[in-house]
């Protein structure tokens, strides 16, 4: 597939700036998260449990649209969920 490509690529030109750039900020942000995966962590002594749906993640009975709203909700500061939640692959403090 990759020779296909690049003869393909040689013709016709490669991927525009945008695409690149596109392709780059998806792989940035890591594999999606199936709906049905808890996400535990530990705060504090308190232990959050994050339950991921379709429509987004839901936490303490409540549906919130991003994991940072629920990091900012547990700890009171503006934090990255997926870092919060250990899912950006660097060490969370707390």
């Amino acid at each position: 597939m990759g020779i296909a490509y690049r003869l393909q690529e040689k013709v016709h030109g490669g991927l525009s700036r945008c695409s690149t750039t596109a392709l780059k900020a998806a792989s940035d942000r890591g594999p999606p998260i199936k709906a049905g995966t808890r996400l535990v962590r530990s705060w504090h002594g308190r232990t959050v449990t994050v339950e991921v749906s379709e429509n987004g993640f839901v936490f303490e009975d409540q549906q919130y649209a991003s994991l940072s709203a629920i990091a900012r909700e547990v700890t009171g500061t503006n934090w990255s969920g997926p870092r919060f939640f250990g899912l950006d692959g660097k060490a969370s403090r707390g």
